[in-house]
């Protein structure tokens, strides 16, 4: 074979393998960019903040919220990259924080490891047992009705020391975080560890030198906090009420008599409201009401184990409107301060 033949052969065979990889190139960066596209492209429109995965979704359920809220740019990447990853396997219920841009493959292992952004509880000055089964429900997996179904179940309140009346009083105004998903026994089992963790030795003391359990506490601490509009007053309001209790004398607070009324829009208690036939009505029943009227805050309870020590018997709104009161010792004291406010409310046309 001549020299030219050669060559010519080896050019071939060059170009041949040239070809080779030209394609092979061609093919890697296909197959690189269909990976990209796959797993690392970013994926979240932004839409929504948070993926809400609720317990027993399957993937299914999942690609249906996904799509119902736009959340992702191309559904069908993020569904190829879950079959890949088996995510039908390991989905986890939670509450998933989304960013802008993330791709398949960091939300994919998120759902798995059921890596969530807990949420954050903050409830003070809830009137009602039903306005904070709102609340949670609002801001939990669980709803309203499952709440409430709790906070009158008498076997789990048996558990923890309380009835359907006083339940109220074992969640402390705070600032909690825990998991979307938390089941509601996970969730009173975590209040009531706070409970028993705001009923230290110290306040335990100062509650039983005052001749009350910590439950009967929060009850007078919830009148007390419905009364006063300012914090300062609260020692004041609370030294009063309990010189009405240890002298036996009916503790006629109007907030419980709108409160066993069911009607929070009243501004004046009238005769007809005071007659009301309910145990809440302390106009008509001696002692603390079976239970409290609003969620005590920790002010107004520390405000009853710390309070004032006078010996002021009444109390009536200040006839300026600010808020304050007049506080007395005498009847004869208190019907002028009571004269002086409602003088003002007629002044004002405001009769009910």
């Amino acid at each position: 074979m001549s020299n030219e033949e050669n060559k010519t052969g080896l050019k071939k065979g060059t170009k041949i393998i040239l070809g080779l990889l030209f394609v092979i190139l061609i093919a890697g960066g296909v197959y690189g960019l269909k990976l990209y596209k796959v797993y690392f492209a970013p994926n979240v429109t932004g839409n929504e903040k948070y993926l809400y995965v609720r317990t027993g979704y399957n993937i299914d359920d999942l690609f249906k919220e996904i799509k119902l809220k736009d959340m992702l740019t191309d559904i069908g990447s993020f569904s190829e990259a879950s079959g890949k990853m088996q995510l039908a396997r390991s989905l986890k219920p939670g509450r998933y924080k989304l960013a802008k841009g993330m791709n398949n493959r960091s939300i994919i292992n998120m759902l798995k490891s059921g890596n969530q952004d807990p949420v954050k509880l903050k409830f003070q000055n809830l009137r009602k047992k039903e306005n904070f089964a709102g609340y949670l429900s609002r801001n939990l997996e669980p709803d309203s009705l499952t709440f409430i179904n709790l906070l009158d179940s008498t076997s789990l309140l048996e558990k923890y020391g309380f009835n359907k009346d006083n339940s109220y009083v074992m969640f402390i105004p705070n600032t909690y975080e825990m998991y979307w998903n938390v089941s509601v026994p996970e969730f009173f089992d975590r209040m009531h560890a706070e409970y028993d963790k705001f009923w230290n030795a110290d306040r335990k003391q100062k509650a039983a030198s005052l001749n009350l359990t910590p439950i009967q506490v929060s009850i007078l601490a919830s009148i007390v906090d419905a009364e006063a509009l300012y914090d300062k007053e609260m020692p004041i309001i609370a030294g009063l009420y309990l010189n009405r209790l240890n002298k036996g004398i009916l503790l006629q607070a109007d907030p419980t008599v709108i409160f066993a009324n069911n009607d929070f829009t009243v501004k004046r208690v009238t005769n007809s409201l005071l007659s009301t036939p309910s145990r809440y009505n302390t106009y008509k029943y001696a002692g603390l009401p079976p239970g409290p009227i609003m969620m005590p805050s920790i002010n107004a309870i520390d405000a009853v184990l710390n309070r004032d020590n006078n010996n002021y018997i009444y109390m009536c709104a200040k006839e300026d409107f600010s808020g304050y009161h007049n506080f007395a010792v005498t009847v004869q004291e208190h019907e002028k301060n009571a004269k002086k406010y409602r003088d003002a409310l007629n002044k004002r046309n405001i009769f009910k």
